[in-house]
This record gives structure tokens, sequence and C-alpha cells, in this order.
């Protein structure tokens, strides 16, 4: 009886171990083919997925960049046109001179309803107040006066008692011909070419010729 037992015992134990080397073999063994094609599957899918997203990525990068050039342009167009002089307005390539309600001036009105010597504001070169000259013998002057104070950009009124413009804001005085004869502006009022063009209207233009008041370039070139 004991060696009965013994050699089952013997037995258990060589099966103990036959399990243990078959489960160890298993565990290096190739995975089967249907687990294969599940990994293959997923990595596809993660690959396609990838791809997706980098298109996404990329559509997003367009509108963005996109975005940003429209906001950029739509900034810079008005700045840049803000220092082209204009050229648009009139038979004579000038800018027309509007009244207060922007209405066009046309020049037999006007001097029908001026003085000789007059000095009133009108819109002139970029929506600048600008005055329109009425000479003694009833003809507009060939250029107008920029209003704008050459010291702190006040409005500078025409006071015809004095036969000046005089600044409200600082003192600053100017002759008729807008040359400065008190400070502190230190710069003439700025000129601009005021003509009649072929349909009767008063045109601004810009002026580039020497300033005749001071000898020079005139500042505003």
């Amino acid at each position: 009886e004991t060696h009965q037992f013994t050699i089952i015992a013997k037995m258990k134990l060589l099966s103990v171990v036959a399990a243990a080397l078959f489960g160890s073999a298993a565990a290096f063994a190739p995975s089967p083919m249907g687990a294969r094609g599940s990994v293959s599957t997923s990595l596809n899918m993660a690959s396609e997925e990838f791809y997706i997203d980098q298109d996404r990525r990329n559509i997003m990068n367009l509108i963005l960049v996109g975005s940003a050039a429209v906001t950029v342009g739509g900034l810079a167009v008005p700045y840049i046109a803000f220092f082209v002089p204009p050229g648009a307005g009139g038979g004579s390539g000038g800018v027309s001179a509007k009244n207060a309600l922007g209405d066009d001036l046309f020049a037999k009105e006007y001097l029908a309803s001026k003085p000789a010597g007059d000095r009133s504001l009108a819109q002139g070169l970029k929506g600048d107040a600008t005055y329109l000259i009425v000479k003694e013998d009833k003809t507009l002057e060939s250029y107008g006066l920029n209003a704008v104070c050459t010291h702190l950009g006040c409005v500078v009124p025409w006071s015809a008692p004095n036969n000046k413009f005089m600044c409200p804001c600082h003192g600053s005085q100017y002759a008729p011909t807008g040359a400065v004869v008190r400070g502190p502006a230190p710069l003439p009022l700025a000129l601009a070419h005021c003509d009649v063009g072929d349909d009767g209207k008063i045109l601004f233009s810009t002026w580039t010729e020497e300033d005749f008041r001071t000898g020079g370039k005139g500042w505003w070139n």
C-alpha cells in the first residue's frame, strides 16, 4: 500500500509539472490570427483618425490665417488711404468744396452770396475746414487756407475787424494769407489750390509748389 501511495504521489507531481510547462509555453506562443487582425484593425483606425484630425487642424489653420488677413487688411486699407491725396470729385481732378450740409459749392452762386474780402469755411481736402477767399474783384482767390491751427489743432476763426485769423485757444494769429504774425503757432496755415471746374463747382486740390509766404517747401507735403 505504501508503494502504491508513492506511485500515485509521483504521478500527481508529474501532472502538476506538465501543466506548468504547458502554461509557460502557451505564454510565448504566437497570437491567433483573429487577435492579430484585431490589433491591426485598431492600429489602422487610429492612423485614420490621426489623418482626419490632421486635416481638420490644417483647415482650422487656414481659416485662422484667412481671418487674420481680412482683419489686418480691413485696418490697413483706411490707414493707407488716409495718406493718399484725394484725386476725384471734379473736372480738374480736385475735390469739390462742400458746405456744412455736405452739398457741393458752385462758384457762381457762392460768389453771389458773399461780399468782397469774405473768408468763409467750407469742407476741403480730407474733410478739413478750409477758408474760401473772395477777392476785391468778386472772384475766388487761387488758394484756400486750412483752418486748423498749427499749434495744437484748434479751428482758427477769421476776425474781419482785425483783418486776421485769431486762434481763441492759445492766442496764435495769422495774416490774411495765413502767415504767422503771432505765436505760439510755429507754422503758417496750410495751403490748397482753389479752382472752378468745367461744371462750375469749386474745387480744392493739394498744393505741392513752393509756399509763397515762406519761400520754401510747404510743411504739409
